[in-house]
């Protein structure tokens, strides 16, 4: 199929095919971007660099990835490894905004797409290339991340999104990828799309696109099914310092490598799947299917040690920001100010955010089992229902009387009204 040509009067930013001579291409090794290399090639007659970008991948083979560009004819195939850029400035805040859109969903995906972005700029920059391609289809949310990027990093640069411009449905790319020898690990039977870092995995395409239906377990990849999981509780402790996970059981560790191992002990436990509609940017409902065992521990934990030592109205304070940038975030807008701002206050309001969490993981779940700080709001002498002298019961009548009196005084004369 032809390379249409973008209409330049909805967004400028589009490249029309003669202003394409060179392409940084964001290259997983999948399906999509295998089916792209080929075609910008054949289409575009434009290079094209190939950049694929390690954010820890569980399973990626990165020099047969590489690899794999060049034999599909990339003047260059870059490989970098983005894994310590990613947790500090991408998951550490969402970590330490408690970041889930809508409530559920951990944003791993949305998280890693401004970092792809960024990245892809700088390799444009480094290798000449005057336009950037992404894999991203006219229905999804990683179009918006990806060049609402690119256009406040870099407004010199063109895109191209060959598969929202060909509109080739995944069949269609696997007959094109069969047709010219493109090795791909879908398949018609199994057309998964799979995306996945070190904070999570979605699986999309074919039947589990259609919320009614059961998920096949041929999904799961990653996290033990939990009626497969041992028999046995596993405890895990975290311990926490400004509002980040410093240690797994009292082992002080990297953030990259503690995602990891934490990964590791929920995935055998069956922690972290979740079946998940959601609605996308661009209006559309839809249904993913997620693992996501470091974040759903992680997460668990962190909130848990918040509640230990903020105030009450910091926590409902908070809850509010959390979810504000949870959308920021879920809607490609890693650049707007308002997201710098929020990382501002959860950044102070983290400094107090220290101490141990215990969390028992079984068969699916991750309980909070324990929790101390040096910061604790908790008083074990008021707490107490024993004898304290340190909280006189006596004042809570004078208390009550002053606490409720407007509710009562506008409860009295609504009532005198309504007696009229």
């Amino acid at each position: 199929m032809a390379a249409s040509t973008p209409d330049n009067s909805i967004a400028r930013y589009l490249a029309q095919p003669h202003e394409v001579h060179r392409c940084v291409l964001l290259y997983s090794g999948g399906l999509d971007t295998s089916v792209m290399l080929k075609w910008i090639q054949d289409e575009y007659e434009a290079e094209v660099v190939a950049l694929c970008i390690d954010l820890g991948q569980p399973t990626d083979d990165f020099e047969a990835i590489r690899q794999k560009a060049i034999n599909l004819g990339a003047v260059e195939s870059l490989v970098v490894d983005a894994k310590e850029e990613f947790v500090r400035d991408y998951v550490g805040p969402a970590i330490r905004a408690n970041a889930r859109y809508q409530g559920t969903y951990p944003l791993f995906t949305a998280l890693g797409r401004p970092l792809l972005a960024k990245l892809a700029v700088e390799a444009a920059r480094a290798h000449g290339a005057d336009t950037i391609a992404h894999g991203c289809t006219g229905k999804g949310n990683d179009q918006v991340r990806i060049e609402a990027t690119v256009m406040a990093l870099a407004p010199e640069l063109k895109v191209i999104a060959p598969i929202r411009e060909w509109q080739m449905g995944r069949d269609e790319e696997i007959a094109y990828a069969e047709e010219h020898g493109i090795p791909v690990s879908s398949s018609v039977a199994r057309p998964y799309s799979l995306d996945d870092n070190l904070w999570g995995r979605s699986s999309e395409g074919g039947v589990i696109e259609d919320p009614a239906n059961v998920v096949p377990d041929d999904v799961f990849q990653l996290v033990t099914p939990p009626t497969q999981a041992p028999d046995t509780p596993e405890d895990v402790v975290l311990g926490f310092r400004d509002g980040l996970p410093v240690s797994l059981n009292g082992e002080e560790l990297g953030l990259v490598d503690l995602i990891q191992r934490v990964a590791a002990i929920a995935c055998r436990n069956g922690v972290g799947i979740m079946d998940n509609v959601e609605d996308r940017v661009v209006g559309l409902k839809v249904r993913d299917i997620y693992e996501v065992p470091a974040a759903e521990v992680i997460l668990n934990a962190h909130k848990e040690l918040e509640k230990l030592v903020f105030t009450g109205r910091q926590s409902r304070f908070k809850a509010s920001i959390d979810s504000q940038w949870a959308d920021l975030c879920y809607e490609g807008l890693w650049y707007e100010p308002l997201r710098t701002d929020l990382d501002a206050f959860v950044a102070n309001a983290s400094t107090m955010v220290e101490g141990e969490v215990t969390i028992r993981l079984y068969k699916g779940s991750a309980v909070v089992r324990a929790r101390t700080s040096p910061y604790a709001l908790y008083d074990k002498n008021m707490a107490t229902f024993d004898a304290d002298p340190t909280f006189s019961q006596n004042a809570s009548p004078g208390f009550i009387e002053l606490f409720s009196l407007q509710s009562r005084m506008a409860h009295q004369i609504r009532q005198a009204k309504t007696d009229r």
